[in-house]
């Protein structure tokens, strides 16, 4: 997303890249990246939109973790013709039940590949 020819519009508009092909800790990197911004909002493509992966990656929620950051979710529910946004959640210390929280608010949500995301 950084590079040419449209890399100048997300870092005008306030991006910061991560660089992936490096063997570092991404989840550090992101959550530094919080640390050393008064604002900064991180947005990730949600698990199913290329591939199924069961059980999902943790990564976003060690980042809002570590940033000390609420988790907003959004869904774009193509079986109800939807997009919804949740109210910001506080994690707490039990990451069961922050997860649970996470699989009921996607429970029933069809995706645009609907066999990539089932709860």
């Amino acid at each position: 997303m950084f590079n040419p020819p449209f890399g100048f519009i997300f870092k005008n508009l306030g991006g910061t890249p991560v660089n992936r092909s490096e063997s570092t800790n991404k989840v550090q990197a992101i959550v530094d990246v919080f640390n050393e911004n008064e604002k900064f909002i991180l947005s990730l493509s949600p698990e199913g939109t290329r591939k199924k992966i069961d059980p999902w990656k943790t990564g976003f929620y060690y980042i809002a973790k570590g940033a000390n950051v609420p988790i907003v979710m959004a869904t774009l529910d193509f079986g109800n013709k939807q997009v919804k946004i949740s109210e910001p959640y506080s994690l707490t210390e039990d990451i069961g039940k922050d997860f649970e929280h996470f699989y009921s608010y996607y429970r029933g949500v069809k995706g645009k590949i609907p066999e990539n995301f089932n709860l």
